[in-house]
């Protein structure tokens, strides 16, 4: 469901069958706009509807796009703890030398460039240490602990410019305002279908069925809101 931040009324309402709520992104803007007859200014989310791939469409479709930058980092550690790999030796660790496009271990070795997977709003560039050097290394049992045939790999990422403007804005005070506010924007239709019309899972089975179920339900949210903004202002005026 999209919500209009100004007075909280549901604009948009759509159903997938995907656990992940990303995809749902541009699906959700083309019925906004299709149901509003423009597009919408800006897009808050949660950080389920984040990805990289959403960042460069919405620049692309003129949308202000509003989402959490998400814990790439700490993902990051817990992978490299669930490896064995000592803090001395996480991705940080390792120096970039962009003139000759490779990385150097803290033991002064170098990564060179092996592959690079270009995918949506980046690309993704492989370097590697060779097998025999790491094999030899005094600090293999921190650094790669469980690479037996191949050496030490660093992935970096380079980004779109897009997604690097997103960065740097969500990292302003402005950006992190508007962010706080959509827990409230967002939250508050899906507690009040739950609460009011006791809509906590579907009752019909089959994504026409479903959708006929929950756009019924955010007509009578629609309705409701529409009394409180409208109706009872007009009544007490008239009154």
């Amino acid at each position: 469901m999209s919500t209009d931040a100004a007075q909280s009324i549901i604009v948009g309402v759509g159903i997938s069958q995907c656990s992940s709520d990303y995809g749902e992104l541009a699906g959700g803007v083309e019925r906004v706009e299709k149901n509003l007859e423009r597009k919408p200014e800006q897009m808050v989310t949660d950080g389920g509807f984040r990805s990289r791939e959403n960042i460069v469409a919405m620049a692309a479709a003129g949308v202000d796009y509003i989402g959490s930058l998400g814990e790439h980092e700490s993902q990051t550690a817990g992978q490299m703890r669930r490896r064995g790999v000592a803090g001395a030796f996480y991705p940080e660790a390792f120096a970039y030398e962009a003139a000759a496009d490779c990385y150097r271990c803290p033991a002064g070795e170098r990564l060179r460039h092996e592959s690079r997977e270009q995918r949506p709003g980046v690309v993704h560039h492989l370097y590697r240490a060779g097998a025999a050097v790491c094999a030899a290394c005094r600090f293999k049992a921190g650094c790669c602990p469980q690479n037996q045939s191949k050496g030490r790999s660093i992935r970096r990422a380079e980004e779109a410019p897009e997604v690097r403007a997103f960065r740097e804005k969500m990292e302003t005070e402005e950006a992190k305002a508007i962010y706080r506010q959509r827990g409230a924007v967002a939250e508050f239709p899906n507690a009040w279908i739950k609460a009011k019309l006791g809509l906590r899972q579907f009752r019909l089975r089959g994504l026409g069925k479903v959708l006929m179920e929950l756009l019924w339900a955010c007509v009578a949210y629609n309705v409701a809101a529409w009394m409180r903004l409208i109706w009872r202002p007009g009544l007490a005026a008239a009154g």
